[in-house]
């Protein structure tokens, strides 16, 4: 048996992870990493402003690890919706255009556990719900 809170901030360790990796993987894209030296990815400029964007953005991921284990009850179920609607939202708007495969293939995974965070958030009404992992 697992807390609701633990799941939740698992989640979001795994989100996280994924998120970063993805980062490092585009990095290793020869055609993305000459466009990131020259300032211009796909025609977006990448200017203070938008790395205090995107600094802002992953701080909402990675507040929630912890905020998962800390808030109480009704705080948690909707910091956790909120949160979760986010990073969907954003996460899925990414996708348009061109992505390469790998990714598609991090963007699934990613949005699959926002969805999920949304999901046991949504249907989590008494606070000292536990969850039954089986195995």
């Amino acid at each position: 048996m697992m807390k609701r809170t633990q799941l939740l901030s698992a989640l979001w360790v795994f989100a996280v992870l994924n998120y970063l990796y993805c980062d490092v993987v585009s990095l290793m894209d020869s055609h993305l990493l000459g466009q990131f030296l020259a300032g211009q990815v796909e025609g977006m400029e990448i200017n203070q402003g938008f790395l205090l964007a995107a600094s802002v953005l992953m701080e909402i991921s990675i507040s929630m690890v912890l905020l998962s284990l800390l808030l109480p009850h009704r705080f948690n179920r909707w910091a956790n919706i909120a949160a979760g609607t986010i990073m969907t939202l954003v996460q899925a708007g990414t996708l348009i255009g061109s992505p390469t495969p790998y990714y598609v293939f991090f963007s699934a995974i990613e949005i699959a556990t926002t969805m999920s965070v949304i999901w046991l958030a949504w249907s989590w009404k008494n606070a000292d719900q536990m969850l039954v992992l089986s195995t």
